[in-house]
């Protein structure tokens, strides 16, 4: 089997962030995948300065992480109905990169709504980028309710989000692999 390598964005750099326990989530579920390799990918470890797809706006580090990756996942917080700027900055440097390649999104939210609206004001920025995005994804509202103080899911949704991860899964790895032969 070939591996696949997916790139798992934790989506900010906010400081009280929960979306990155939800990050370290998916990361560790997918490493429990046969012939996948995943690479977490912290913005707060990335320098982007300026705006754009230019040469002086990209960081090196995260260059050679999108041109190995096979796939992504990008994990959003919803902030005030949409994405939060500094993922949108890690997304905009580097379209060359990203072209034919699936992306499958969580939203995060300490609301009911679990990031759907992030997700979907993100779906048009990202379809610019040459990302494929699938056709669903998966939600966790109330994200501070639903993990242990040690960043763990808490056992109550382990079976639910195992079942929707393993779908997710599935397709992304599906498409990664459909697309890597035509790259």
């Amino acid at each position: 089997m070939e591996l696949i390598t997916i790139a798992v964005l934790t989506g900010t750099t906010r400081a009280q962030r929960q979306s990155h326990k939800v990050a370290h989530y998916i990361a560790e579920f997918g490493r429990q995948l046969a012939g996948v390799e995943i690479i977490v990918v912290d913005p707060t470890e990335f320098n982007f300065p300026g705006d754009g797809n230019d040469p002086e706006g990209k960081d090196s580090r995260y260059s050679e992480i999108t041109a190995r990756a096979d796939a992504f996942f990008v994990i959003t917080p919803e902030y005030n109905h949409s994405f939060p700027g500094s993922l949108k900055r890690m997304l905009d440097s580097e379209l060359e990169n990203y072209n034919h390649k699936p992306v499958a999104f969580a939203g995060v939210s300490d609301g009911n709504w679990g990031g759907v609206r992030a997700v979907e004001s993100l779906v048009p920025a990202v379809r610019e980028t040459g990302l494929v995005t699938l056709s669903w994804d998966v939600y966790f509202p109330h994200v501070q309710a639903m993990f242990e103080a040690t960043g763990a899911l808490k056992p109550e949704y382990a079976e639910r989000y195992d079942r929707n991860l393993g779908k997710l899964f599935d397709e992304l790895l599906l498409f990664a692999r459909l697309l890597k032969q035509i790259r």
